[in-house]
């Protein structure tokens, strides 16, 4: 049976019916295949003559977490400088911390539009229009094509504005904010004591490598969620209170959710979890090409596996979201 349009299953909702969205990757794929998905970051990122080595401590870890490795690996240098270790082994401890950031800005470099203007006044007009007819808008993708969007406020038609949580550079945790980064993005960091973002200036168009960069050279890396299975995951949102309450966020939805560019895989069982125990009672979730092909059928078989509420299929592809 063919599947239906995103706009029949919008239609089929009671007029009074404002529905929220979960954005995943395929909302970003569908602007540009090549941009990265983060689960990947680690596999693509090039650590040089000492990729092996790095990315053994990765995997000691278990995580993909580049600031959890930083992390260990500036406690690593402290412990031996106190316990006396070979100054050369101190100097490579600091080196790998060199190339650890060298080597997250050149993957974000290859893999991530540098600028806003990469997107162009017609898809702006054309996206922004899209996310604005959800209530709530919960993204799991770190890039920051859902940011620009939200920001973007030159463009036609005007009127349309969302709310972040964020007041200037600083979250606050207020009943406003529709907008929610679940597993975190490039433009948030946790300063230690407040959660902080890049502030999204469309004039100044600066590179996003450039704004990671400085992040980093103070010590900041980008929020995200980036372990590799749902536990771990879970674990990471709820010891942060920017991501803890977008998490909470899911719990108090209510009615009918759209589920787009997502492939319902395992590994984000628990935003699944959370929305089982929500009032969410309908769920429609996109599906990208032959709906009877191999892929197709795992995502479909997952989604009724996951999902408690009743679910239906749509056809990404008519998903007015990119021209």
């Amino acid at each position: 049976m063919t599947l239906e349009t995103f706009e029949q299953k919008l239609d089929s909702l009671n007029d009074d019916e404002t529905p929220s969205i979960l954005l995943a990757n395929g909302f970003s794929q569908a602007w540009n295949h090549d941009i990265f998905n983060y689960q990947n970051l680690l596999q693509q990122a090039n650590f040089g003559a000492r990729d092996a080595n790095i990315k053994d401590i990765f995997n000691k870890f278990a995580t993909y977490d580049f600031e959890r490795v930083m992390r260990a690996l500036e406690a690593a240098e402290a412990v031996c400088e106190t316990y006396g270790v070979d100054p050369l082994k101190i100097d490579e401890i600091s080196t790998d911390q060199i190339q650890l950031k060298e080597s997250l800005i050149q993957v974000i470099s290859q893999t991530h539009p540098l600028r806003s203007s990469r997107v162009t006044t017609v898809q702006f007009e054309k996206a922004k229009p899209f996310i604005i007819q959800f209530d709530k808008i919960f993204t799991l993708n770190y890039d920051l094509l859902l940011y620009w969007i939200v920001n973007k406020f030159n463009i036609t038609p005007e009127g349309y504005f969302t709310d972040d949580g964020f007041r200037r550079t600083t979250w606050e945790n207020v009943n406003s904010q529709n907008v929610f980064f679940l597993h975190g993005g490039l433009h948030i960091y946790d300063s230690g004591t407040t959660i902080k973002k890049q502030t999204f200036r469309g004039d100044a168009d600066e590179s996003i490598v450039d704004q990671v960069r400085d992040n980093l050279n103070q010590g900041k890396f980008p929020l995200f969620v980036s372990e590799p299975t749902h536990q771990k995951k879970l674990a990471r949102i709820e010891h942060n209170p920017y991501l803890n309450a977008c998490y909470k966020a899911l719990k108090k939805l209510s009615g009918t959710l759209f589920i787009h560019g997502h492939s319902m895989a395992e590994n984000d069982k628990h935003v699944f979890d959370q929305i089982n125990k929500s009032d969410v009672n309908k769920v429609f979730i996109s599906i990208f090409g032959d709906e009877n092909s191999q892929v197709n059928r795992e995502t479909m078989a997952n989604a009724r596996r996951f999902i408690e509420a009743d679910i239906a299929f749509y056809d990404a592809a008519t998903a007015p979201i990119w021209p």
